[in-house]
């Protein structure tokens, strides 16, 4: 039975009605549960007798709503829930790098929305955080450092090796400040303590101030949906106030990829590089896979006999975590790769200059079992790739290479010679063949257009010309 309690102001006169409903106790801990609670406020002018009678009938409502699972909790806010859903999300196998993600949206939208109660939440409070968001200056740790000094040279002098420094001290953008690129504070900190100079000595700081992208804002608005989505499963709100909200639309880019003119260069300019990376850049390029699946790729996982490899890993950085293995982005990322002829006689080559590494660095060598690997044989980077390019674009004069365009121009390829969308799909490891076709949409239009081409030239051209024709 509901518990009643009046309330009274000042002056002695009941103003609302304080209502809860007891839950029982916890089936496992035997603890009392929280109670459902409710308050009902008395209307102005309304006489105690009739205000305890109405009373009663709103805990009658109530308490059946408690037993049929739609009373709604008015008191969570919505800072609370969001953590109560991202914590449930977690512990039902949420990816680690999604987590990190999502909590970085959530410290962008909990300053304007996060105090408020579920029940209260509107469309036009989320309209209202988006053009906030839009606004410049929403940007964190926005500051950025880029050498002035010669960073590479005082590791030099101080005969550190530079790749090495970036693995035991989980900073994966060394490469980048060799290079000239700019890396967030922390990076460049961690280095100006290590060199044991100040960090104005060593770096030139400046500010992003530029609005986040649509893409950013458009996140945010796709968790403040996920958890607003589970309130109205758990009945907490009637509805999902997200779904009539206005999100900013996302421009559609086509995806970069690789002219055979370029993958032509990529390859000459290859010819003059370290064995490993030739093999990494082949591999990307004849796989589609993405840089973690690559940098996860184990010896053990090569079918020499088949002339397949099996990704069922993926090696990936989290600032909080630092590298670490996980599986692949979804579970239909989990296949078996064909491989040509060439690219096995490569794995081969590869695969004995490694084992001659292995023997070269004796007692120090990390066993981790990969194919890519540190010098000293332990867990490497995935960002390493990025980095490195950057640098072999520089040396070799040519445009800026983006890891993921290898995996594009994989697809582009498929598609032009004519493979089905459901192939494309399972070799690329995507969760869903929607996924491909939505992300590749312009690539089957092209495509198609290039198969009617090929209809008229071959099948129409074998038809007879009729007689009037002939005769000309």
């Amino acid at each position: 039975m509901a518990n009643i309690q009046a309330r009274k102001n000042k002056d002695g006169q009941i103003i609302s009605y304080s209502i809860r409903v007891h839950k029982g106790r916890d089936s496992v801990s035997g603890k009392q549960l929280k109670p459902y609670t409710m308050t009902w406020n008395v209307p102005e002018g309304w006489g105690d007798k009739t205000a305890e009678k109405e009373a009663h009938k709103q805990a009658a409502l109530f308490e059946k709503q408690c037993k049929d699972g739609i009373a709604l909790d008015n008191r969570q806010t919505f800072a609370t829930y969001a953590e109560y859903v991202l914590a449930m999300k977690e512990r039902t196998g949420m990816k680690h790098q999604t987590m990190v993600g999502f909590r970085k949206d959530l410290d962008r939208m909990l300053p304007a929305i996060g105090h408020l109660k579920l029940v209260d939440i509107r469309p036009q409070h989320l309209n209202q955080l988006y053009e906030q968001l839009a606004q410049p200056g929403m940007r964190k740790d926005t500051e950025r450092a880029t050498a002035k000094s010669d960073i590479k040279g005082l590791f030099r002098e101080k005969g550190v090796n530079g790749q090495n420094f970036i693995f035991e001290d989980s900073t994966t953008y060394l490469g980048r400040v060799f290079n000239g690129g700019g890396v967030k504070m922390r990076v460049a900190q961690r280095i100006a303590s290590f060199l044991e100079m100040p960090i104005s000595k060593l770096f030139n700081i400046t500010k992003d101030e530029r609005p986040l992208s649509n893409r950013t804002i458009l996140n945010s608005h796709i968790l403040i949906s996920v958890i607003l989505s589970e309130a109205e499963r758990e009945m907490l709100i009637p509805f999902n106030p997200a779904r009539r909200a206005t999100p900013p639309k996302m421009e559609s880019h086509d995806p970069t990829y690789f002219q055979m003119d370029d993958i032509a260069k990529i390859w000459e300019a290859l010819e003059y590089e370290p064995l490993r990376w030739q093999t990494i850049v082949h591999l990307l390029m004849v796989t589609g896979c993405r840089r973690g699946e690559i940098i996860g790729l184990k010896w053990e996982k090569v079918d020499w006999k088949h002339n397949q490899i099996y990704v069922d890993r993926a090696v990936v950085y989290a600032h909080d975590r630092g590298i670490y293995e996980t599986t692949p982005k979804t579970k239909k990322s989990v296949r078996y790769i064909k491989l040509p002829q060439e690219t096995m006689r490569l794995l081969a080559e590869y695969r004995k200059w490694h084992t001659e590494q292995r023997f070269l660095w004796g007692d120090k060598w990390q066993d981790s079992g990969y194919m890519f690997t540190r010098e000293d044989g332990g867990v490497a980077n995935p960002s390493q790739i990025g980095n490195w390019l950057n640098a072999f674009c520089k040396r070799h004069n040519l445009p800026h290479i983006n890891p993921h365009a290898f995996r594009h121009t994989q697809a582009s390829v498929l598609f032009f010679s004519g493979v089905d969308p459901i192939s494309v799909s399972k070799r690329l490891g995507h969760a869903n063949v929607s996924t491909t076709t939505n992300i590749y949409s312009h690539f089957i239009e092209e495509a198609e257009a290039r198969m009617t081409d090929c209809v008229a030239d071959v099948i129409l051209a074998a038809k007879p010309k009729p007689a009037h024709l002939k005769r000309a």
